[in-house]
């Protein structure tokens, strides 16, 4: 079985208030959010923080991709009321697109 890793970026508001809010909806994240990324082929997802940065990684299986993922969030009330709940937190990083929130971010470099 092939397992893909995609590592990806984004900020959050650089407000100390705002940024402790997000880390405690991350302690209790919504069952349906689980279920949505696990149901899409995520396999494993971590988010780690330095300051406002924040750093995903993001493990899936051979059935996953991020067009069927992105057209099922968009069908899921709940996928959307929890993104519109984060964006009050988040902003982009800079040079990106309108609207996109997190980037992917380019391998350079591996140890072998």
């Amino acid at each position: 079985m092939k397992h893909h890793r995609y590592c990806l970026a984004l900020d959050l508001k650089n407000d100390e208030a705002l940024i402790s809010a997000y880390l405690k909806h991350h302690q209790n994240v919504w069952p349906e959010i689980q279920l949505s990324l696990k149901s899409s082929g995520i396999t494993a997802l971590d988010i780690y923080r330095v300051e406002n940065r924040l750093f995903m990684i993001v493990e899936t299986n051979e059935a996953f991709s991020w067009e069927k993922k992105e057209l099922a969030d968009q069908n899921n009330p709940k996928v959307q009321e929890w993104e519109e709940l984060m964006w009050t937190f988040q902003q982009a990083l800079p040079n990106s697109k309108e609207g996109e929130k997190w980037r992917m971010m380019e391998k350079i470099y591996t140890l072998t």
